[in-house]
């Protein structure tokens, strides 16, 4: 019965750990990092435009930690009155693992030949740096 009763309870124990181990797991990893840069360019013709978000495409892709990245000119044609923002053209949005992620992306040298080759282009730039929350 004691032999019977043993077996019967390591599984039950073995999921029980294991639904605590990953209850804790999600409970205190550490957050996402959504790194959100707004560009406005000293010349926002639709060549320059353009051109900059080739250079989005070259250099800032790929990197290791980034869970998603995202890039597009400005939608000119959607404005919420007294809502949206117009004064900038090219919008970057990367998605990191974690904070440590995002640190080694700025120190990137893909991240710094970017700002080498495009910071003559940049009117203002705008940075938003934010944790997210748990989904």
């Amino acid at each position: 019965m004691n032999r019977l009763l043993a077996v019967a309870l390591i599984p039950a124990l073995t999921l029980v750990a294991i639904a605590s181990a990953v209850a804790f797991t999600k409970k205190d990893a550490e957050p996402r990092q959504a790194h959100s840069v707004f560009f406005t360019l000293k010349d926002n013709s639709p060549e320059a435009r353009a051109e900059f978000v080739k250079s989005c495409q070259k250099y800032l892709t790929g990197h290791e930690g980034a869970v998603s990245v995202s890039f597009g000119t400005i939608a000119e044609d959607v404005v919420e009155p007294n809502v949206s923002v117009r004064d900038f053209d090219i919008s970057l949005l990367v998605v990191f693992e974690n904070k440590e992620a995002g640190q080694k992306y700025l120190v990137s040298p893909r991240h710094l030949q970017f700002v080498k080759e495009n910071k003559e282009k940049f009117a203002k730039v705008r940075v938003f740096d934010t944790y997210l929350a748990p989904e």
